[in-house]
């Protein structure tokens, strides 16, 4: 699929945290806001584009004109991001996935006396790589990802970037977590850098829609 010629785009979004259910009243997960992709939804509705919102559990307003689909777990948003994403031109994934999810789900509350030992374990098993498995038929889309490091991010992000067929990837750090503003590089496949520093989210996210895809060279 080629991207619709034309001001207005299909522009999918993932946003916030997964939550990988250990038992009926626990889970995994992170401390992903959704804020940054319910900014880029927002952005992506100012520039006349039609949005949909694919949203983890987040306590966040839909932004006016945004199509939101809600899920909990890796494998729900996997599901959603495969049914919306030949329809789309444009993929922004900020979604925080979780990398791993419990191997078995308990079907009652897993309570300290049934262990019956002072340590416990918890086998966990991978969660599907949802981007990497998207961008398999990426064809003329364009796909910007988000990496958060805590060291080596640099290198860890251009890997990233490459592996996963994306056409920029979004670098950034914890402090980044539920937060108003953002620091963050933008990394090119053509090995473009843009820095912003101090800024919004919204600011961020009006930078991120306005992105064209980099040159084959």
């Amino acid at each position: 699929m080629s991207p619709r010629k034309g001001v207005q785009k299909r522009v999918l979004v993932t946003a916030g945290p997964t939550r990988e259910r250990i038992d009926p009243v626990r889970y995994l997960s992170n401390d992903s806001s959704g804020k940054m992709g319910f900014a880029i939804a927002a952005a992506s509705v100012a520039a006349g584009h039609e949005v949909v919102l694919i949203a983890g559990p987040v306590d966040l307003e839909t932004p006016k004109g945004v199509k939101r689909i809600d899920v909990e777990s890796a494998r729900e948003m996997l599901a959603e991001v495969r049914k919306a994403f030949p329809e789309c031109d444009t993929l922004f994934m900020a979604a925080a996935v979780c990398d791993f999810r419990p191997a078995r789900r308990l079907r009652g509350k897993w309570r300290k006396k049934d262990v019956g030992q002072e340590r416990a374990s918890l086998e966990l098993i991978p969660n599907p790589d949802i981007l990497g498995a998207i961008t398999r038929r990426k064809g003329d889309r364009l796909v910007v990802g988000f990496a958060l490091e805590t060291s080596d991010g640099l290198r860890r992000a251009r890997e990233k970037l490459e592996r996963k067929r994306m056409d920029y990837v979004v670098l950034n750090g914890p402090s980044a977590l539920n937060a108003t503003k953002t620091s963050v590089k933008i990394l090119g496949r053509d090995g473009s850098q843009r820095d912003l520093a101090g800024r919004t989210k919204s600011a961020v996210a009006k930078v991120l829609v306005g992105l064209r895809a980099p040159s084959k060279g």
